[in-house]
């Protein structure tokens, strides 16, 4: 029974990792071999989150034991009695030998994982090569820096170990400099994570509860945002005429025709009939490209769309949140109490009744600050004891690590309970801090994890590494805050399993005595860097725009931001109104349109046509419609008569009903593509967003270009 509730930990663990999975990614679309390994390496780290508290508490028990028997052999070689303690066994008492093979299987699977296996997947999919083994060669290229900073730290671990006398070389001291190469990389990562996250989450969390602020922060986002997505399109752009090029020098029967095949299969079909109605200047070289050439143009391809893909996807859910801000701050003054959302949202019938839009304008406009506000003192509290434990945990007389300290009463007590909600919440809260902080680098802005199956292979593969990197130095230097760790304190005490399938660097003590000691402290100055905005201040005037209060150039993309949103609102409004149309018409005529894929490929049909004939009047209704960059033209044509001219039909035709039930053009899921794009200010007013999947939702979230191509290896 009692194994039987760990054991039911460790499957709760595993449906909650595949909840996240099957709500981020794509288990439909994306690879087998990419949804298992992010899978795994999701898994077993968060599973090091939710057991490693109960190897603690299994600890705690086992250092009482081992105190027991320790005070009976005194007590039978001295005359003096020590008091016998009785040990309480915690639930669930787990055996012994359960935590040594599980962490085995745990850490050295994980490290596999993220060393090896997911960047060579992660370089794999975006390699140009046309063969297995050029899209190999290329990942190992393209891998040389991580592999290159991991060997260059275990070649001066071992070149340590070699000058250093007495010591030699075995089984144990290898996989222990392997061990610690790894952690040590983690843990300066680490370090700059959480110095960053320790302040900007509670700030984060505060700001929240500020409409006004978040409001204006989201515009200045959005701003950002749009220059990023003219510069995605211009490089589309830009690869979309090389292949046009390559297509007039390439024909059917030319050696590398396959391949550029193979680059038009990434291809979504309204970007490659785009490409075919561009005419090009009658100086354009046509030179016949070579086969590096064309590997480079497939790389430059692959990196484009998928660059457009997560900026589309970025701009939809900005968007739907700015959408959602600015009705939050016109509710706030209305005297009704009853939320009135500018583009309703569907919902099912149970969740409309508990969250009616009175219960919505109570939670969004009053409750919901509050409690952000509670949970940001909270995440600040959690922060100044963080920061404290990691510059004082190696003091151990006194006790100054906060963590310590409370972990000590609870051992006093035996209250096992206690000690296992302490060590997730504080091993949860670092996690929190330091995976939300890997998304909003700069430098990584290549990565996003996007709701609704919208994240890219690409994206999973990254967060699992960083998991897999990131999960065991951090829990290390848990261990070592709360006085777990012999080798920190330097007390021979009973470890945990996790810290004996880990290994001590007795071997090289200048990482273990050193670097795993002291430079957590520097936490400390990343926090004031980043509490009195030193790196923003620097960045901003190196121009990189950051969201400062009192620049001038902040408040001119915030009023930017605030016309492209306006714009943006009448595209929905407009869109609105289409749809109202359309149903008229579908109800005057009884017309149905039938749904499509949410996709367009380039293996898939550009155009779909529809005719229903009425025999009665003799009337024929045509329907074309297009489903990714979806435009709905209904024209109803009556045949004419031998004696009938144009002028009298189109007359007959158009005498009792309005023309705009005739035409209807509603473009779904982004802006059209080309001259009716974010960067063409003339026609920006003319298009009308909308979303495919979710008709009534108007969700701009969908990506325009399409996902990436199914699997892997597709095009081998």
């Amino acid at each position: 029974m009692v194994l039987g509730a760990f054991l039911s930990g460790i499957v709760l663990v595993f449906l909650l990792v595949g909840t996240l999975l099957f709500k981020y990614g794509n288990v439909f679309r994306h690879h087998i071999a990419v949804t298992l390994s992010v899978l795994i390496a999701w898994y077993f780290s968060v599973l090091i989150i939710f057991i490693l508290p109960l190897d603690v508490s299994s600890t705690v028990f086992r250092q009482c034991v081992e105190q027991n028997i320790h005070n009976s052999t005194k007590d039978f070689n001295n005359t003096t009695s020590t008091p016998f303690v009785t040990c309480i066994d915690p639930l669930p008492n787990v055996p012994e030998n359960v935590f040594p093979n599980l962490w085995r299987i745990v850490y050295w699977t994980s490290q596999f994982l993220t060393w090896l296996i997911l960047p060579l997947m992660q370089s794999y999919i975006k390699a140009g090569d046309f063969t297995v083994r050029g899209k190999l060669k290329s990942a190992l290229i393209d891998n040389a820096i991580y592999y290159g900073s991991y060997l260059f730290i275990c070649g001066i671990l071992l070149i340590y170990i070699a000058l250093k006398p007495g010591l030699d070389l075995d089984g144990q001291k290898l996989k222990a400099i392997a061990s610690s190469a790894s952690n040590t990389w983690g843990l300066f990562l680490l370090v700059l994570l959480l110095g960053y996250a320790l302040v900007e989450v509670p700030r984060g969390l505060w700001n929240s509860s500020k409409p006004g602020y978040t409001l204006n922060y989201s515009y200045f986002k959005v701003a950002k945002l749009s220059l990023d997505k003219c510069e995605a399109e211009e490089t589309v752009d830009d690869i979309l005429e090389s292949l046009q090029i390559a297509t007039i020098s390439i024909g059917p029967g030319h050696p590398f025709h396959y391949n550029l095949e193979t680059i038009f299969q990434k291809i979504p079909a309204e970007l490659k009939d785009r490409m075919n109605r561009r005419q090009l200047p009658d100086d354009t070289p046509t030179d016949a490209p070579t086969e590096k050439s064309l590997i480079r143009l497939h790389r430059q391809t692959i990196k484009a769309l998928q660059t457009l893909q997560r900026i589309e996807t970025q701009w939809g859910i900005l968007v739907s949140k700015i959408f959602d801000l600015e009705d939050v701050a016109k509710n706030q003054v209305s005297h009704d109490r009853r939320f009135k959302q500018s583009f309703p949202k569907h919902r099912s019938l149970p969740f409309r009744i508990i969250y009616n839009p009175v219960v919505e304008w109570y939670w969004k406009c009053i409750v919901k600050n509050y409690v952000l506000k509670a949970a940001a003192i909270c995440a600040g509290c959690l922060s100044v004891a963080v920061v404290w434990s990691e510059v004082t945990f190696f003091n151990k007389s006194p006790v100054l690590s906060l963590f310590a300290q409370f972990l000590n009463l609870a051992k006093r007590n035996y209250d096992y309970f206690t000690i296992e909600m302490l060590s997730t919440l504080i091993i949860a809260y670092l996690c929190y801090c330091a995976y939300s902080t890997v998304l909003k680098i700069r430098v990584l802005n290549l990565y996003y994890l996007a709701p609704n199956h919208q994240t890219n292979e690409y994206s999973l593969i990254f967060s699992g590494m960083m998991l897999c990197r990131l999960t065991p130095p951090m829990c290390l230097n848990f261990l070592g805050l709360i006085h777990m760790d012999s080798h920190i304190i330097k007390t021979h005490i009973l470890e945990t399993h996790y810290t004996q399938v880990m290994g001590h660097m007795d071997v090289i003590s200048i990482i273990s005595d050193g670097f795993n000691v002291y430079f957590p402290m520097a936490i400390l100055a990343f926090c004031l860097a980043t509490y009195f905005s030193i790196g923003s201040r620097l960045l901003s005037m190196l121009g990189f725009q950051q969201f400062l209060d009192d620049d001038e150039f902040t408040t001119d993309l915030v009023d930017e931001g605030r016309e492209l949103i306006k714009r943006e609102r009448r595209k929905r409004q407009r869109a609105e109104d289409s749809m109202y149309r359309r149903r008229e018409l579908q109800e005057r005529f009884n017309i149905s349109v039938g749904s499509g894929s949410r996709y367009r490929t380039s293996r898939q049909s550009t155009d779909t046509g529809m005719c229903d004939e009425k025999c009665g009047n003799n009337e024929i209704y045509y329907i074309n419609y297009s489903i990714n960059n979806v435009i709905l033209n209904y024209s109803l044509v009556r045949p004419l008569k031998r004696d009938e001219s144009i002028e009298s039909a189109r007359a007959g035709l158009l005498h009792d009903f309005d023309p705009a039930e005739y035409y209807i053009g509603m473009t779904f899921s982004g802006e059209s593509y080309g001259a009716n794009n974010q960067c063409d200010i003339e026609n920006q007013g003319d298009i009308d967003s909308y979303d495919a999947s979710n008709v009534r939702a108007f969700s701009t979230s969908t990506s325009r270009v399409g996902p990436p191509p199914r699997g892997l290896f597709d095009d081998i």
